[in-house]
């Protein structure tokens, strides 16, 4: 408790691609890290890392990541393969495949969900 040095990783820890919110981006992105988007992205988006979408952010998109944080509106399949988290002010309409799934009060989700992992209890059955 007191003066346990646990490391804890947040998702987006550390951003190596970033759209901003006056940017336009259409078109397929492929990255190994980490992509920030507060702006507008119209196409498919892939990474092995982490895809933080901000308030602003307005995705027309197919996404592929290991983990998601949503605050922003999002029109397309979603596959998380750890973490898909919408904050309150998230919009998601599609289909999501995850891992883990956490949706805060607030926050609005449209779609059919698949989880990825079942419960480790169920799977010694």
């Amino acid at each position: 408790m007191f003066g346990s040095k646990k490391q804890t990783r947040n998702i987006g820890e550390q951003v190596g691609t970033v759209i901003g919110n006056d940017t336009s981006f259409k078109g397929n992105i492929t990255s190994q890290g980490t992509i920030r988007i507060d702006g507008f992205h119209d196409g498919e988006l892939i990474t092995e890392g982490d895809l933080v979408v901000g308030e602003g952010g307005r995705l027309q998109s197919q996404i592929k990541a290991r983990n998601a944080l949503v605050a922003g509106t999002l029109n397309g399949n979603v596959e998380v393969s750890d973490k898909l988290e919408l904050l309150a002010t998230a919009k998601v309409y599609g289909d999501i495949k995850v891992g883990t799934l956490t949706i805060n009060e607030g926050a609005v989700f449209r779609g059919a969900c698949y989880m990825l992992k079942e419960n480790a209890a169920d799977e010694a059955e």
